[in-house]
């Protein structure tokens, strides 16, 4: 039952900040769950190879590298749905994260989920 109130608020958070996101849109909030979904996926799984790989790097920038990580993760989302979610360039992308980033943050502490 967690999993799926986690889900219909990764979607909520999707749909929002697809809606701050000047060039960001999808499909329905359906299509929002499914993107939130996506992304968790590929950036725990690409990303995290990734920061693995660029550990040496992201330590030197104080996680500047991971935050970039995560953007472009949110670029391949948006490649792989095709169009059912766009985000529409780099700093859209950027945008987006530092918005879904902002907004589970804010979900998680009201949830208290740091216990």
């Amino acid at each position: 039952m967690r999993f799926i109130i986690s889900l219909i608020l990764t979607g909520v958070v999707v749909a929002v900040a697809t809606y701050f996101v000047p060039g960001a849109q999808v499909a329905g909030f359906g299509w929002a769950i499914i993107t939130g979904l996506v992304i968790g996926l590929v950036n725990a799984i690409i990303g995290g190879l990734l920061r693995l790989f660029t550990f040496p790097l992201n330590w030197l920038t104080f996680g500047l590298i991971s935050f970039i990580i995560t953007v472009l993760m949110v670029m391949l989302s948006d490649s792989l749905l095709g169009a059912k979610f766009d985000v529409g360039g780099f700093w859209n992308a950027t945008l987006f994260a530092i918005i879904v980033a902002v907004l589970e943050m804010i979900i998680g502490k009201v949830r208290g989920d740091d216990k």
